[in-house]
């Protein structure tokens, strides 16, 4: 069924005849003619009484004619509708960042690019690596925040993502510390970490991961799979960066943390390091897009973000030469 014979319908039912209601629709009066006979044809009911010199509506009609001017205002309401939801959509930038950065870096970094987003609405989705690298992969996102490493493997290649690097930070290893002994005078031995790398085969260090899906943890996973001497750990426990960083604390074994989210635990003593900092990692914090074209909302932001690390760039101090 076409819309455009509810439309005929209707103007005839109102103008009471074929004549008047094909000039109104700008059609000759058989054309109008025949698309009736077609609505009639898929209803399988006469529509009009054409057997008197007046032209009325048949009880078929009358029952037709409520359906037809409902159908034809839900038509017309739900195009606004979607249009309104176009219009929305392309005024909002939609982000995908892993569980850790939402909570931490995301907030204040993106009340701090207010100006970039020129009244553009944002929507944010937390999930783990594997999940935000598949909403980007799926184009269901304009841009995913993640940590990044040269070791991770991702499905981000350069020839169809850019990526920006907004941020560093470091991966430490930390555990909770040993029981502090008694007291000996006045002084206080100083703490040892519970939990000690690199740990020995005969008694491997117990090890709180990442989920698989985790980028944090693919990382982790990455680098110390490459690295001498050997780290001996025996996986414990899988979780989310906040819980494992909680059962760090309880004393449970040893985590690679982010340092931005330990500060204070390693600065108030509640974690300790569990190596030197020969076992931390270094990690950058970075934006990632298609390089396709997205919105215009979209492609205003990347530019400001793009020009204001360019900006960085041009105004840091030069470095003395040694």
């Amino acid at each position: 069924m076409d819309l455009v014979w509810l439309e005929d319908f209707l103007a005839i039912a109102e103008d009471g005849g074929f004549s008047r209601a094909a000039e109104r629709r700008h059609v000759t009066q058989p054309a109008l003619s025949r698309r009736i006979r077609a609505l009639e044809d898929w209803l399988g009911a006469p529509l009009f009484e054409r057997s008197s010199h007046t032209l009325t509506l048949t009880p078929a009609g009358k029952t037709f004619r409520s359906v037809a001017e409902d159908v034809l205002r839900r038509v017309v309401a739900g195009r606004e509708e979607a249009l309104e939801v176009a219009r929305l959509k392309a005024e909002t930038i939609h982000f995908a960042a892993t569980h850790a950065l939402s909570q931490t870096f995301f907030p204040d970094w993106i009340r701090r690019a207010d100006s970039a987003r020129a009244g553009a609405g944002v929507q944010l989705v937390a999930a783990n690596f594997a999940a935000c690298e598949k909403l980007l992969l799926d184009a269901r996102v304009h841009f995913l925040l993640s940590h990044h490493h040269p070791a991770l493997a991702s499905r981000l290649d350069t020839d169809r993502f850019q990526r920006l690097e907004l941020g560093s930070d470091l991966l430490v290893p930390v555990t909770a510390p040993a029981a502090v002994s008694a007291l000996r005078g006045t002084r206080r031995r100083k703490a040892a970490p519970r939990h000690a790398l690199p740990g020995t085969q005969a008694a491997p260090l117990p090890y709180l991961a990442y989920h698989p899906g985790s980028g944090i943890g693919r990382i982790v996973s990455a680098v110390l799979a490459g690295r001498e001497p050997a780290a001996w750990l025996v996986p414990s426990f899988a979780a989310p960066v906040m819980l494992l960083i909680d059962m760090a604390r309880e004393g449970r074994g040893v985590t690679w943390a982010p340092r931005s989210l330990v500060e204070n635990d390693l600065a108030e003593g509640r974690l300790l390091r569990a190596g030197t900092e020969d076992w931390d990692i270094a990690i950058s914090i970075c934006l990632f897009r298609a390089r396709a074209r997205m919105t215009n909302a979209a492609e205003t932001f990347w530019n400001a973000m793009r020009k204001a690390k360019l900006g960085k760039k041009a105004h840091a101090p030069l470095s003395r030469p040694r």
